[in-house]
């Protein structure tokens, strides 16, 4: 069984999240491989005359969201459902929240949310589609709604509770993985975590990444970033210790702010010819001082994507290798170049080393993939059959030009 979490986050006014760790998906939103799970955040808030319910999980585990509310409070108490963000595993579970509470709670959520929840579940009773700053007073407590479009979905928003200075943000501030802890208490817990938040921001939200700045822009003229003291994402870590720590995390990611000396070495190599070409690249790195990170498609591995899309924010610089397969890029070759320039597109400069048989054609397809990206392309050292001595001063030759490219 997954394990489910409680926890009493504060006593005025009394907030518990609910948790439940998925270690049992294995590829979210049915593309990306997460086999480190990920956990569903809820929020519950009791003030001194209503009950606010803040999202859900997904469907696959009302059962135990049910038994978990229920722990807390009855489910007829919920006066207000507040929906950030309506992608399912968000939401899932909602239409056995409504029907245990006796469809009288108000839902809220933006005009767009308003829609989906229409179209998804047929909820179209007694939602209230906020405007982008609303208030509303609930009990003693004030709930501020912001739209965050974008991040994901054209949906979604966050709350701000005033008295407070807490943000809610369902998918927005969320990562990958299970942590041990439930919040950033513990340094060693945050730096596990940190990694599966970039393959998460990459994945999830990579299309939309410019959106994070304008966003997180927009939230700190409303003075909100500097007053914050907790934000409690739908996924991973509560962040209460260092909240500003996970803005800021956001906007490097989102702006592919690098890491010194990190370089993404990808390729595929069917009988090891692509291999020897990488091989060269990367020892010259080395000679120059770089740290490649590597992964290979092979016939003995194929690494995930998700995986390499995470490293690809914070290098410096992409070397990509690839053969040419029927008269095209290799087929994992290039899906995985399709996916970078759509969900990791950055201002970097790349190296391609290309092998072929008979026609070479993978090198010049991914320029020309490239030419309508961020990204700058620095030399294509492409080579028939086995790496020659000549091939090698090339190789070696693009190696140092690229590095050129990043002093200045």
């Amino acid at each position: 069984m997954p394990k489910v979490w409680i926890e009493k986050l504060l006593d005025e006014p009394e907030l518990y999240l609910l948790r439940i760790d998925d270690d049992k998906i294995k590829y979210f939103e049915a593309t990306w491989d997460i086999p480190e799970g990920i956990t569903y955040n809820a929020y519950l808030m009791k003030t001194d005359s209503a009950v606010v319910l803040f999202d859900a999980w997904k469907k696959d585990y009302t059962s135990e969201f049910l038994e978990a509310l229920s722990s807390i409070v009855d489910p007829k108490e919920i006066t207000h459902i507040v929906v950030h963000h309506t992608e399912p595993d968000h939401s899932g579970a909602l239409p056995k929240v409504l029907e245990a509470n006796g469809h009288s709670a108000k839902i809220i959520g933006t005009a767009f949310a308003k829609r989906l929840l229409e179209a998804f579940y047929g909820i179209k009773e007694n939602v209230h589609a906020i405007k982008d700053g609303e208030e509303l007073k609930v009990g003693n407590k004030t709930l501020k709604f912001i739209t965050v479009p974008w991040l994901h979905w054209p949906d979604a928003m966050i709350t701000y509770l005033l008295e407070d200075n807490i943000i809610l943000s369902c998918d927005v501030w969320g990562g990958y993985s299970i942590p041990d802890a439930i919040d950033d208490s513990d340094e060693g817990v945050v730096e596990n975590y940190l990694p599966y938040v970039n393959k998460y921001i990459v994945t999830v939200i990579g299309h939309y990444h410019k959106y994070i700045v304008e966003n997180v822009e927009k939230i700190k003229k409303l003075g909100i970033v500097d007053d914050v003291k907790m934000i409690l994402p739908g996924h991973g870590l509560v962040w209460r210790k260092n909240p500003r720590k996970i803005f800021e995390h956001y906007v490097n990611v989102a702006a592919g702010v690098p890491k010194k000396g990190k370089v993404l070495v990808v390729y595929d190599s069917m009988y090891g010819f692509v291999e020897e070409s990488v091989g060269i690249a990367v020892d010259e790195l080395k000679k120059l001082g770089f740290e490649p990170v590597v992964y290979r498609f092979t016939d003995k591995e194929a690494p995930a994507v998700s995986d390499i899309l995470g490293e690809v924010p914070d290098s410096e610089a992409l070397i990509i290798g690839a053969s040419t397969y029927e008269a095209s890029i290799h087929p994992r070759m290039r899906y995985l170049v399709h996916e970078i320039l759509d969900k990791a597109n950055y201002a970097k400069p790349v190296l391609i080393l290309g092998k072929f048989g008979w026609a070479g054609v993978a090198g010049r397809e991914i320029e020309a993939l490239l030419r309508e990206s961020k990204f700058e392309h620095v030399a294509t050292v492409e080579a028939k059959g086995r790496t020659t001595a000549e091939d090698e001063v090339k190789i070696r030759e693009g190696v140092r030009k690229l590095v050129e490219k990043l002093k200045g």
